[in-house]
């Protein structure tokens, strides 16, 4: 499998034994920018199972990373929003590994009520 230079110029060895399968196909993608796929074939490609890569590709088009066209999936040409992605990672897989992963029940239960003052309506 092949990853994007800015991947590998900025991971360390460790991280890039552990990318995680949506890192694995946007990598695959970039590398391969020209081109669209289908799962089954970008799951070969990377040699993991195509029902993760298609799990993989919807939270990928969830995040506007990767464009879907009836079977074939290709990365977005959005260079900036590809390099937001890339940095949110790391930065969010640094702090977790430092201080833990945040536990979203314990910030619903102490969640206001109401809305903040500075949201108003017509926002």
């Amino acid at each position: 499998m092949s990853i994007d230079r800015d991947t590998f110029d900025n991971t360390s060895e460790d991280e890039l034994a552990d990318l995680s399968v949506p890192d694995q196909v946007l990598g695959f993608l970039v590398a391969k920018e020209d081109r669209a796929f289908k799962a089954r074939e970008i799951a070969s490609q990377i040699g993991v199972d195509e029902g993760a890569v298609s799990t993989a590709l919807s939270r990928l088009k969830h995040r506007d990373l990767v464009e879907h066209k009836a079977t074939y999936w290709a990365v977005t040409d959005d260079v900036n929003r590809l390099e937001r992605y890339s940095g949110y990672e790391r930065v969010t897989t640094l702090l977790n590994e430092r201080f833990g992963e945040e536990d979203k029940e314990a910030w619903r239960e102490h969640a206001p009520e109401e809305p903040h003052p500075s949201v108003g309506d017509d926002q």
